[in-house]
Formats: C-alpha cells, sequence, structure tokens
C-alpha cells in the first residue's frame, strides 16, 4: 500500500509540474484574435513556444483553422491540409520540437494575413542571472613606492649642535612604517531567484503528499 501511494504521488507531482511549466498562446494575443483585423506576424515574433505549450485559436464561424506544409502556408493553399479544425476554440499541444504551419481556409483570408509559422523550442530557456561582478583586489603600497628620505649632508657639526631625531620623525630609525590596511572585499551577492511556477508545483506536490498520507 505504501509503494502504491508513493507511485501516485510521484505520477501527480509529474503531472502538477507538467502543467506548472506549460504556457497557452492565445493567438492574436488579449487584443487579438485569430482573424484578419490583428498583426499574427508581429504577434507570433513577440512569442516563445516550447515543447508542452498549448496553441489557442478563438475564432467566429467564418474563419477555420488549417495546418498544412510550408509549401501550402506559403501559397495560400487550403486544397490539401493536413488537418482542419471549425469547432472556434481550437487547442493545439506542441509536443514535438520543429516548425509547424496554419492558416485560416476561408477564401482569401491567408493572402490577407491569417497564416502563420510557428517554431517549438525543445524546452524553454529561463533568463540567465547576470553574475556578480568581482571586487578588484585592493593593491596595498609595496615598500619600493614610499618616497625616500633625502641623504644628511656631509657636514661635521659639533656634538652639542647636532639636533636629535624626534621619535615618530620620517628619518628616525624607530618610527613605525605606515602601510594601509587592505579592505576586505564584501561577498558577492547571490543572485538566484525562485520561480513561480517551481513554488507552485511544489506547493501542490506538497498537499498531494499530505492527502495520500491520511
Amino acid at each position: 500500500m505504501a509503494v502504491l501511494r508513493t507511485l501516485v504521488c510521484l505520477t501527480a507531482i509529474g503531472m502538477f509540474m507538467e502543467l506548472a511549466m506549460a504556457a497557452n498562446h492565445t493567438v492574436g494575443g488579449a487584443s487579438g484574435g485569430w482573424d484578419t483585423s490583428t498583426d499574427l506576424q508581429s504577434w507570433v515574433a513577440s512569442q516563445t513556444f516550447a515543447v508542452g505549450d498549448n496553441l489557442i485559436f478563438q475564432y467566429t464561424p467564418n474563419h477555420d483553422v488549417l495546418e498544412v506544409t510550408k509549401a501550402d502556408h506559403d501559397s495560400c493553399q487550403t486544397s490539401s491540409p493536413l488537418q482542419t479544425y471549425t469547432d472556434g476554440n481550437t487547442v493545439i499541444p506542441l509536443t514535438s520540437p520543429g516548425k509547424r504551419y496554419f492558416i485560416c481556409g476561408t477564401l482569401g483570408h491567408c493572402s490577407q494575413g491569417m497564416q502563420i509559422e510557428i517554431d517549438t523550442l525543445a524546452t524553454s530557456t529561463p533568463p540567465s542571472a547576470s553574475p556578480s561582478p568581482s571586487s578588484p583586489p585592493s593593491a596595498s603600497p609595496s615598500p619600493s613606492s614610499r618616497p625616500s628620505a633625502s641623504p644628511a649632508p656631509e657636514t661635521s657639526p659639533s656634538p652639542a649642535n647636532t639636533p636629535e631625531s624626534a621619535p615618530g620623525s620620517p628619518l628616525s630609525p624607530d618610527a613605525p612604517s605606515a602601510e594601509s590596511p587592505t579592505l576586505a572585499s564584501p561577498p558577492p551577492s547571490s543572485a538566484k531567484k525562485s520561480s513561480f511556477r517551481t513554488c507552485l508545483t511544489l506547493g501542490f506536490g506538497l498537499v498531494l503528499m499530505v492527502l495520500l498520507a491520511l
């Protein structure tokens, strides 16, 4: 029984992950549709299609959807379609990578712009996080770059007139060397962000596991 619950749980989690990662693309966008007034080519150029996504056509009875070959797409040929859809709300799953072609079969509509080419990618590519720039190492001054003291003139002053070197003066041999401390560079900030889809999938999976455990 425990093994059966585990298998059911894993299957359900896999289904939730697939649903969370899949995207629905309504042809024409929110402000358009599968019609002659929508700039369908611009809409296609703004989308990224991946395996697992769904292509949704919503249209009125004077339109339909024909899946055709590239040659029929380019010539607006409607006589030999691969598939024909007329239900007004057609959902086409994108199950494999590659290009697929769709046109409207109503006379003259294809030449008026109702034709699209869908290029499905193998997997969706999430935006890569740009690495945080590393802090340049702070260079401490080398001993050779410090100014050297000018040699004293070779005179023979009397012992009474010879001034003693004040402690801490640049010429005093006992003066401590003033080296600037090296500033520690702050650790690079983490650029990782958890996606909403992953959180949603894990949440569904956790709820399902709790329900199965009861």
